[in-house]
């Protein structure tokens, strides 16, 4: 799971860190580098380490509030899914060097085919996920018979898209492979949120911390379908007042998924200031949902998980000093 970062002062400079689960790891992002960490089966740690430079420091213009958002979520999409590739690539790797020996190594042209599936997969899975999570509550909601008033339209499709995102958790969560990813993604939290106190990272520090984290991509996604109900309904409003006949099914889910990069970035800031005023009770409020949902996607991580994401989190701090 994907989750963003804010600044914490350590030694009179701000510190962002960042990271998500991966299979049998954790990724780490820190102002300079990105980290990940692998625990391979004869229990060794392989590590991935990168330079890293963000987008809004690269370009200007990508700072600015909201813009950046939506330019922070693009991002982090892209370095998850190639954190998870290189997971997946070591996870592969291992299971043939047991098969066929360790001396073996995949040929070049096998990579390059691994490589091709990958993409595909990630193109059907982003496919997949809008048709379901966003097409299919509009069209719902269309043959409910609810498409009068833009409002009572959005806010029965916002349910539906709340319902497929809690039954979809609820059943990955099952899945013995998906509970080790979150066990990883506890270990994860566990770790950032013992750093932003100022604490050691050590394995027997971090077992007093919690595996919520008020700037994760669970809270994020969540804060994003309950802002899409009033986004949506606003826009609906807008097109009917400027065509004179209410929105069709199509041309809602134009007008919704072009409205998509802003939700991101609304969202975002959101996210951001739960995470900033964590101590304040109103943003405890707005981040509770978000804190409950945690429950499914975070589990309570062993030693060696911990150890993972100390790994990662370390390097990933160590490298950004140099």
């Amino acid at each position: 799971m994907i989750y963003f970062i804010v600044h914490r002062t350590i030694s009179s400079e701000d510190t962002p860190v960042g990271g998500q689960a991966v299979i049998e790891g954790v990724m780490m992002r820190a102002p300079k580098r990105i980290t990940t960490a692998v625990r391979k089966p004869d229990r060794e740690i392989l590590i991935k380490s990168d330079p890293y430079i963000a987008f809004s420091q690269r370009y200007k213009v990508l700072n600015i509030p909201i813009l950046r958002g939506a330019a922070t979520f693009f991002e982090m999409l892209f370095i998850g899914i190639r954190a998870l590739n290189f997971s997946a690539d070591v996870a592969l790797v291992e299971q043939e060097k047991a098969e066929k020996g360790v001396d073996w190594e995949r040929p070049q042209g096998q990579k390059i085919k691994d490589g091709l599936m990958l993409a595909g997969s990630i193109v059907l899975a982003f496919a997949v996920a809008i048709v379901i999570f966003f097409a299919l509550p509009l069209f719902l909601t269309e043959v409910i018979g609810l498409s009068k008033n833009a409002l009572p339209f959005n806010m029965v499709a916002g349910t539906i898209r709340v319902s497929f995102f809690l039954a979809y958790l609820l059943a990955i969560s099952q899945w013995k492979e998906i509970r080790r990813i979150f066990e990883y993604h506890g270990a994860e939290h566990k770790s950032v949120n013992a750093f932003e106190s100022g604490e050691e990272l050590s394995i027997e520090n971090l077992h007093k911390y919690s595996t919520y984290h008020p700037r994760c991509g669970t809270s994020f996604l969540l804060i994003v379908v309950m802002l899409a109900i009033f986004l949506f309904a606003v826009a609906d409003t807008i097109v009917e007042i400027n065509i004179g006949h209410r929105p069709t099914l199509l041309q809602r889910f134009i007008t919704h998924f072009s409205l998509l990069p802003l939700l991101g970035g609304i969202s975002f800031e959101l996210l951001k200031l739960t995470g900033k005023k964590r101590n304040n009770r109103y943003m405890q409020w707005l981040a509770a949902p978000g804190l409950w949902l945690q429950k499914i996607t975070t589990k309570e991580p062993d030693d060696a998980q911990l150890e993972v994401a100390i790994v990662a989190l370390k390097s990933a701090l160590e490298e950004s000093k140099s």
